[in-house]
């Protein structure tokens, strides 16, 4: 969802990427501004203290060390209310992003940056700012039996090393498990990163994971450390696990074995100290299907298996979740506090909510922004043909930009219903990206 109210600035001394930045971001938000030089910093925010900054790490010709661009930081997290800060980094740079993550950072894009990607980072932001939260690990929410199970066991697991399998639907937070484990364990203090084993392309599977030495293959340029070497010290946490093809798989089986990593061009071996959280959406029995997903491996990651209920199994908990994601919209949107009609409440109790607790936030952000009467009703949340009356219920006749939209809502939720939730597997059906798919459902609140 867009923020007008927002402000964000792009600290960035590539003039091609802080444009390319604008012209992404400034649709969405109400200020978006760019600055080539730490120089101009304190006139930039004598103007206006932004809400969120987008950090590039060196400025002056020839440093690569980062060392400005983490004093940046140091002064921006200095501030009475510091801005929500996130890393822009080279590929090559992961770990002088690990640094800024330890520093204060909330998060770190790559360039050249995915649009999603990035618009999801600054959202991710702008949510914790608003509620008053800083980068730290978010709280996981929920007093129902099923939450209170899983918080015993994250509280059980994470001070070990024990490798640890979230199972779930997608949007029931099994990241916020991963990184609540993270915050609790004895690497609090290193860098935890996220990487969705299904966007990997299988040709770069080694290189992203694992690292390369300069001209491994043609586009290496510069020695770059992998994933695993990044996280050295801290966690791993691998999403969406179980759509890695299986020679990939046997890749990672075999890292995981020998705890050390061989990056591609490289004569000799690295050992690698991480901890491995993994998750997946795949139904259980597929998961310990041998034609989808190795059993040897499958035995590496599930030391510890956690599984997270869907939210429509856990119904005691939503009305707490409407409050808490209502009223951080209603500060970031500066819309007046309301409370739910009757009505409306135990409509949304009784919902299935298939996207989880993601489709819950997504429903009170939309509802924040455009509920207008002295109570929220269950219209305007967006859920369903219940929602509001279609037009053509009135006799007019449906506007075809109404009627591809709600066909589109309609192909996506029959493609995410056929794959099981799995958003790679529905993206393929589609013929669309990841990326795309993440954008169509963000636009139709699924």
């Amino acid at each position: 969802m867009a923020d007008p109210a927002a402000r964000i600035l792009i600290l960035d001394d590539d003039a091609d990427v802080a444009y390319a930045a604008q012209l992404l971001l400034r649709r969405r938000y109400g200020a978006v501004t760019s600055l080539g030089d730490p120089a101009g910093l304190a006139a930039a925010l004598a103007a206006g203290a932004p809400d969120v900054v987008l950090l590039d790490f060196n400025f002056a010709p020839g440093r690569i060390d980062g060392a400005e661009g983490l004093a940046v930081l140091d002064r921006l997290r200095a501030l009475p209310r510091p801005p929500a800060v996130i890393a822009l980094t080279a590929y090559a740079d992961v770990p002088l992003a690990v640094e800024a993550l330890k520093r204060g950072a909330c998060d770190f894009i790559t360039k050249p940056w995915d649009n999603a990607r990035l618009v999801a980072a600054i959202e991710s932001a702008l949510a914790r700012r608003g509620a008053g939260a800083s980068c730290a690990v978010p709280e996981l929410m929920g007093d129902s039996a099923a939450m209170r199970e899983v918080k015993a066991m994250i509280a059980s697991v994470a001070p070990t090393e024990a490798n640890v399998m979230i199972l779930g639907e997608n949007g029931v937070g099994k990241e916020l498990v991963a990184r609540a484990i993270h915050g609790a364990s004895r690497r609090a203090g290193q860098a935890f990163l996220a990487v969705d084993m299904g966007a990997l392309p299988e040709a770069t599977f080694e290189s992203e994971l694992f690292g390369h030495r300069k001209g491994s293959f043609t586009d290496a340029k510069e020695n770059r450390a992998g994933r695993f070497q990044a996280a050295r010290g801290g966690s791993l946490f691998l999403d969406e696990i179980g759509n890695m093809p299986l020679a990939a798989q046997a890749k990672l089986l075999n890292v995981l074995e020998r705890r050390e990593v061989t990056p591609l061009g490289a004569d000799r071996a690295e050992p690698v100290d991480v901890r491995i959280v993994s998750a997946t959406n795949l139904d259980e029995a597929r998961l310990f299907d041998p034609a989808v997903f190795r059993p040897d491996l499958l035995f590496r990651l599930n030391t510890i298996v956690i599984r997270v209920a869907p939210l429509r199994e856990r119904r005691e908990d939503i009305p707490a979740l409407l409050r808490h994601y209502l009223a951080l919209y209603e500060q970031q949107y500066q819309r007046p506090a309301r409370t739910l009609s009757a009505g409306a409440l135990e409509r949304l109790c009784a919902w299935p909510w298939p996207g989880n607790v993601r489709a819950l936030r997504h429903a009170c952000e939309r509802a924040a922004i455009l509920g207008a009467q002295e109570q929220y009703q269950f219209g305007d949340f967006g859920l369903g043909p219940a929602a509001a009356a279609p037009p053509a219920a009135t006799g007019a006749p449906l506007a075809p930009q109404l009627a591809l939209g709600r066909l589109e809502r309609e192909a996506i939720a029959a493609a995410l219903q056929q794959a099981g939730g799995n958003i790679s597997q529905a993206a393929r059906l589609l013929g669309v990206s990841r990326a795309a798919l993440y954008r169509k459902l963000d636009k139709h609140g699924i």
